[in-house]
């Protein structure tokens, strides 16, 4: 790999009560080939790697593009990946408080953050969430590999986008969630066949919305992911509808890094307006081999 002794940074992003999170790389831009940038998650042991360039800052704020990656290839959209980043460019910049401007994907959008003693409070706004009914076969061939029965599944199962088509799988408590035990060659055949990122399931939420969740995602090379922001952002615009909703999402409980990603769902004329938030530390500097 060209760029011996390139600066990487381990960011913990979607902590839960400043423990766990998902072990996210962030480097600033460098002239690396696509093949070489697939290769930065097996190098540093994390699932994702998040690629920042800062253009210029304008009197409203930096901007910035963001390329993410995972050892299978290039993803439109990370939401993890995005609090990493923000926490990476909040450690840079200093200061207490950071917003900027975010090209990602082909889209634009605004994301901030606030510094503490021990971590960075990130959110931002993941842009509008596509959703639609599953087809039969999409049911018949993802429920079966991801272990979801008749007796475990919940209704309001959808295929929602937010940059890529994922199925969301209501499951009725978190113990049936945890219990899940996925054949991972099958599941990953059906969403190539499909064009599906993956396979979020959650738990139905409390009262208080909260609820539990696991993202199933071996096409992209990652069989499960720590923290999921963008399908908790698919979430909360389905569970939203036509109310206002605030949700807590647990993930990576099954992996030992226990995380929570937050969701807020507010209408206007356009619809739901979706702001996704996760809390963040830099766990440490290292330097590609």
């Amino acid at each position: 790999m060209r760029g011996r002794g390139l600066p990487v940074t381990i960011v913990h992003a979607c902590l839960r009560e400043g423990r766990g999170g998902s072990p996210t790389a962030v480097l600033a831009e460098a002239p690396l080939s696509d093949d070489e940038r697939c290769r930065v998650p097996a190098v540093t042991g994390t699932s994702h790697a998040v690629f920042v360039s800062v253009h210029d800052s304008p009197p409203s704020g930096p901007v910035v593009s963001l390329r993410f990656f995972t050892a299978e290839g290039e993803l439109p959209a990370c939401g993890h990946g995005t609090v990493a980043a923000l926490a990476f460019l909040a450690g840079r910049a200093g200061g207490r408080e950071y917003r900027a401007t975010f090209h990602a994907g082909g889209r634009v959008f605004s994301g901030w953050s606030v510094r503490g003693k021990t971590q960075v409070d990130a959110a931002f706004d993941p842009g509008p969430v596509a959703l639609r009914e599953p087809t039969a076969i999409e049911r018949g061939l993802v429920l079966p590999a991801v272990g979801v029965t008749s007796g475990t599944l919940a209704p309001g199962t959808r295929v929602a986008s937010v940059g890529r088509s994922r199925l969301l799988v209501p499951v009725a408590t978190r113990s049936a969630l945890a219990a899940l035990d996925p054949d991972f060659e099958r599941l990953r055949d059906a969403c190539d066949r499909l064009g599906l990122l993956g396979c979020y399931a959650y738990s139905v939420p409390s009262a208080t919305g909260r609820l539990a969740a696991r993202m199933f995602a071996p096409s992209i090379g990652v069989a499960e992911d720590v923290a999921n922001a963008n399908s908790t952002a698919c979430l909360a615009a389905h569970l939203a509808g036509r109310r206002d909703i605030d949700i807590a999402v647990d993930m990576g409980d099954s992996l030992g890094s226990p995380s929570t990603i937050t969701a807020t769902a507010r209408h206007d004329a356009s619809g739901p307006l979706i702001r996704l938030g996760g809390a963040a530390t830099i766990a440490r500097t290292i330097r590609l081999p």
